[in-house]
């Protein structure tokens, strides 16, 4: 029988491809957990709830879920949840969206030490931020911000980058409020700058140090003329951040974080058909200013490129980073799901 589905679910692709998969892949511990979550989410495995109508006796029975972070069908309510214990933290005041990336000859590098340089991600835009709006000539205060990591992009390619929500004020060493307005203070070409200086400087202490590890397309860069060559493109390419438009009020911005920080490679809605052989699921066209678009790609490389987007573990339980980004009154640390993680930033009244 030829299998033809419309609007299949992620967990119809990998009960259908997902044997196959593992014929011709290897999947890390972390990746395999996650597969056999999505495979066995609300079937039962699990377990279930049963509830009976007190009235008429009817029954009704709820699968639990895998509560995943990567699987697509259990974020929803680990998203309102989160929100709701955010709504008191958020300031009426300016909120920018930052978005920092690096140069895709780095990937090979940063996919096969994903722990290390997902951290340097984070270690280089919150350095970054810290230095820019301390410095007098921008802000000359202390502000607040998250910082967000997704790893994919429309076409769930191998694209890691940081999104990073920004307050646009902050507290000066007097303890004051002191912001801008509306209009974003930071000059994107000292952001590109900085960015790249830290980012690049991380790299190389963890080159320096032996703590680089290189697999597949990246194996070529274990010899060291190899490597500085590496190191000399990326320096010779511009890196562009770049800023959104900031929120209309305060509950925009954690309706607009909430998207973010529970969002997955690929959502149910995306995915269009399914075949025997191929899946086909709706992309954004970034040449074409952001026109959806169909993607046609064999079953085991939608598996594999979907796979590819599972975090560590240890990054994933390495709360280090995981914090606040509200200006208060005394220290507070809020805790995010899984593979989302926080730069740290925490106020504290004087006298």
């Amino acid at each position: 029988m030829v299998l033809t589905m419309n609007k299949p679910t992620v967990q119809d692709i990998f009960r259908h491809f997902y044997t196959a998969y593992l014929e011709k892949y290897s999947p890390s511990p972390e990746q395999a957990k996650t597969a056999r979550n999505i495979l066995n989410c609300k079937t039962g495995a699990y377990g279930a709830n049963i509830s009976v109508c007190e009235d008429c006796g009817a029954v009704q029975i709820h699968y639990n879920s895998c509560r995943n972070r990567c699987c697509p069908m259990c974020q929803a309510v680990q998203k309102e949840m989160w929100m709701d214990a955010r709504r008191e933290d958020v300031l009426d005041a300016p909120y920018f969206h930052l978005v920092f990336t690096v140069p895709d000859i780095l990937n090979p590098v940063i996919y096969s030490n994903q722990k290390l340089l997902y951290d340097t991600l984070y270690h280089a835009a919150s350095a970054t931020i810290q230095e820019l709006t301390s410095d007098p000539k921008h802000l000359g205060a202390s502000v607040g911000y998250i910082c967000i990591l997704h790893t994919w992009g429309s076409e769930m390619n191998f694209h890691p980058h940081i999104h990073m929500i920004l307050l646009g004020g902050g507290l000066t060493p007097k303890n004051e409020w002191k912001d801008n307005g509306t209009e974003f203070f930071l000059p994107i070409w000292a952001i590109s700058k900085v960015f790249r200086g830290k980012y690049m400087d991380e790299l190389k202490n963890l080159w320096n140090t032996d703590q680089l590890e290189f697999h597949g397309t990246a194996e070529k860069y274990r010899n060291h003329y190899e490597f500085k060559e590496l190191i000399d493109s990326c320096y010779d390419t511009e890196w562009v951040p770049y800023c959104k438009k900031t929120f209309n009020g305060a509950q925009s911005v954690i309706d607009y974080l909430g998207k973010y920080t529970h969002r997955i490679a690929i959502s149910n809605h995306r995915i269009i058909h399914m075949d025997d052989e191929n899946v086909t699921f709706s992309v954004k066209d970034y040449r074409k200013e952001g026109q959806w678009k169909e993607l046609t790609i064999s079953g085991i490389e939608f598996i594999r490129r979907f796979l590819m987007h599972v975090p560590p573990q240890t990054f994933c339980q390495d709360p280090a980073l995981w914090t606040s980004m509200f200006p208060q009154q005394t220290q507070k640390t809020h805790f995010m799901p899984e593979s989302s993680r926080m730069q740290k930033i925490s106020f504290k009244a004087q006298g």
